[in-house]
């Protein structure tokens, strides 16, 4: 006797079903193919356009897939004739108190003029923000060390903005001494110049620290994560010209227990930016980053270390813009909670070396 087929369909009656779509409820959905979803971007604004660094930053933060921009506010009456113009066409322009308001508004970029930074980055922690503080911390070192301690109490995020410690050059530095490809280190030396015009050095005579305030603190930051705190900082300081005040041509010498660090930043260096420098000695080795942008790197082993042959190596890293992976990590932090790759201790370090280094301590 043959078993009856009743229940399976005809050919016919399965295409009249697929056309009616019957049967698509039927597929499973672990067979259909689903990419997983971007994490929702953090809601975020900007505090300031005259830093030199602030177009750079909001840009970066618009083409960010981590973020997004709800608006810009530029408290300072000198500095809103860039609201709606040029890098800020488009923006949405806010007060500073609707930012602070905003509880959707997780993190804020501080992007003042120096003067400024840390009394916008004490308001967006005291509101609970995250923040984005560009370099250098301001010129008061009990005023920094509130904002550090108020970001801890908080446990708010506090990224400074010095521009190489995502810059891959450095990172594959660190990682040389990290792992001891260089063995121990006895000296470090860091150029960081320009050429600049006389508005930018009016702009910067404002402070004693001079160009070393201004720019040298970018390889500090540097120097200090390599070394930790120097037990001694002396700071060199000349003037190439009269008429403006400006400390323009500088050199700071860090002292440790077994090496020595110096770090020079002028600016009537001609063609300044080929010319700045990290370059870190180490009883096995040394590396070169030359220039800083695009990152050169040479390593040169007297035995083999990270893979490498005992030799000199010109190493290819990838240039990648100012300050992406700096946002990456902020975001992430600010997603799961993990530290930055930066914290509080170091970000203190910084800043007293920094004023050290500028003779401003």
């Amino acid at each position: 006797m043959t078993a009856s087929l009743s229940h399976t369909p005809s050919r016919r009656a399965f295409l009249r079903q697929v056309a009616a779509g019957s049967l698509l409820t039927q597929v499973p959905l672990t067979l259909q193919s689903q990419a997983p979803r971007p994490p929702k971007p953090i809601r975020a604004a900007q505090i300031g356009t005259g830093h030199a660094h602030a177009a750079g930053k909001w840009k970066t933060l618009l083409r960010s897939e981590d973020f997004q921009m709800v608006g810009l506010t530029e408290p300072d009456p000198a500095w809103q004739f860039h609201l709606g113009k040029g890098d800020y066409a488009g923006a949405k322009a806010l007060e500073m108190e609707a930012i602070l308001k905003d509880s959707t508004i997780q993190m804020v970029a501080v992007e003042s003029r120096v003067e400024h930074l840390l009394d916008h980055a004490e308001a967006c922690l005291e509101a609970g923000k995250h923040i984005h503080l560009d370099k250098p911390a301001g010129a008061d070192w009990d005023h920094f060390k509130r904002v550090v301690t108020l970001a801890r109490q908080q446990n708010r995020r506090l990224q400074m903005g010095y521009m190489f410690r995502y810059n891959p050059a450095f990172e594959l530095c660190f990682r040389a001494v990290r792992e001891g490809w260089l063995g121990k280190i006895f000296a470090v030396e860091a150029v960081m110049g320009k050429k600049s015009g006389d508005s930018t050095r009016q702009d910067l005579a404002r402070f004693e620290g001079g160009t070393m305030f201004e720019l040298g603190c970018h390889v500090i930051d540097a120097v200090v994560y390599l070394l930790g705190a120097p037990d001694k900082v002396h700071a060199f300081q000349r003037q190439t010209r009269s008429d403006d005040g400006l400390a323009d041509n500088q050199l700071a010498v860090l002292e440790y227990p077994d090496a020595l660090a110096t770090v020079r930043s002028a600016l009537m260096d001609v063609d300044g930016f080929s010319r700045r420098q990290l370059v870190v000695c180490g009883e096995f080795g040394r590396l070169e980053i030359r220039p800083l942008e695009p990152p050169k790197v040479r390593l040169t082993l007297e035995k083999a270390a990270g893979g490498f042959d005992p030799g000199v190596h010109d190493i290819e890293v990838e240039n990648t813009p100012r300050y992406v992976k700096d946002f990456q990590d902020l975001a992430q932090s600010i997603r799961t909670g993990k530290p930055l790759d930066f914290g509080y201790d170091h970000d203190l370090v910084v800043q007293e070396t920094v004023l050290r280094a500028s003779g401003m301590w």
